[in-house]
């Protein structure tokens, strides 16, 4: 089997790729740093020598359609065609709305949205012409409810919903399976980067759940494909307010709302400019 892992390079999709090489699969990882693919490589092979001839490493930035297409049209010459895509690729740059640069909105959206649909339409034609393949889009648990701070992040991996939910539509007569998952906070780089820039606003409606494994996320990941599972959510908590949200987010935002005046006052408190935490991987 050829397993596609955009942002394989780091966190989920590192891990992802370590999965389906200990399985004995063909894996291709798609990162846009070269010294960061250089060190997954080098990570990879120690943990399996024996499948070094089974991994390539591609640099492609996800948000460039046509140099995306390239590498993974010369990884299926080489592994066969795609059997299962997963969309690791990612950034988060927190900030409030107001001091948020545009290109930092744009850039969010541009590789977490864009870059999404870039990385299937690759992969989307072949499967649909062989009537076979599986396809784990990587949103966040931050889809699932609004984060002060996380405008351009919350929009863009709640956007994946609406796009696994309208492509699954399409492909499922093909025999093309879409799944779409939510991760929660997870150990990755992305993740420690981040956090440096996570205002209090958006901590205190977080909580303080410790972080999961990036090892035990991909290989929940994984078992979630194998199984077909559509919508894949990690722990009680995200399970709860995907199944319960609708009734349960008005009375979230109430109580964030009042806990938020009682700490800052009725104005609120303004989150601090912040740069971006970007790890092509998923948080």
């Amino acid at each position: 089997m050829h397993v596609i892992i955009t942002g394989g390079s780091s966190g989920i999709g590192l891990a992802l790729a370590e999965h389906y090489l200990r399985r004995g699969d063909h894996v291709t990882i798609i990162g846009r740093a070269p010294a960061r693919l250089a060190d997954a490589v080098n990570h990879l092979t120690r943990q399996s020598p024996q499948a070094s001839t089974r991994l390539r490493a591609e640099r492609a930035d996800v948000c460039d359609g046509l140099r995306l297409r390239a590498v993974i049209e010369a990884a299926c010459e080489a592994f066969g065609p795609c059997d299962t895509l997963v969309t690791c690729a990612g950034v988060v740059s927190p900030a409030a709305f107001e001091r948020m640069e545009a290109g930092k909105f744009d850039g969010q959206v541009g590789t977490n949205l864009t870059g999404t649909a870039n990385a299937i339409r690759s992969v989307y034609p072949s499967m649909i012409s062989r009537r076979t393949g599986r396809i784990m889009l990587v949103s966040s648990g931050a889809a699932l409810i609004g984060i002060p701070g996380y405008t351009a992040y919350c929009a863009s991996k709640a956007a994946l919903i609406g796009f696994a939910e309208a492509l699954r539509m399409e492909a499922e007569p093909h025999g093309v399976a879409v799944s779409i998952c939510y991760p929660p906070d997870t150990e990755t780089p992305q993740l420690a980067a981040e956090l440096l820039l996570r205002g209090e606003d958006a901590a205190a409606i977080m909580g303080a759940v410790r972080p999961w494994p990036a090892a035990k996320v991909a290989a929940r990941i994984a078992q979630g494909i194998e199984r077909g599972v559509r919508h894949l959510h990690f722990g009680p908590s995200l399970t709860l307010l995907a199944r319960f949200g609708p009734m349960a987010k008005p009375f979230l935002y109430w109580w964030f709302l009042r806990q938020q005046r009682r700490r800052n006052g009725p104005l609120g408190n303004a989150q601090p400019d912040a740069g971006s935490a970007d790890s092509n991987s998923a948080s």
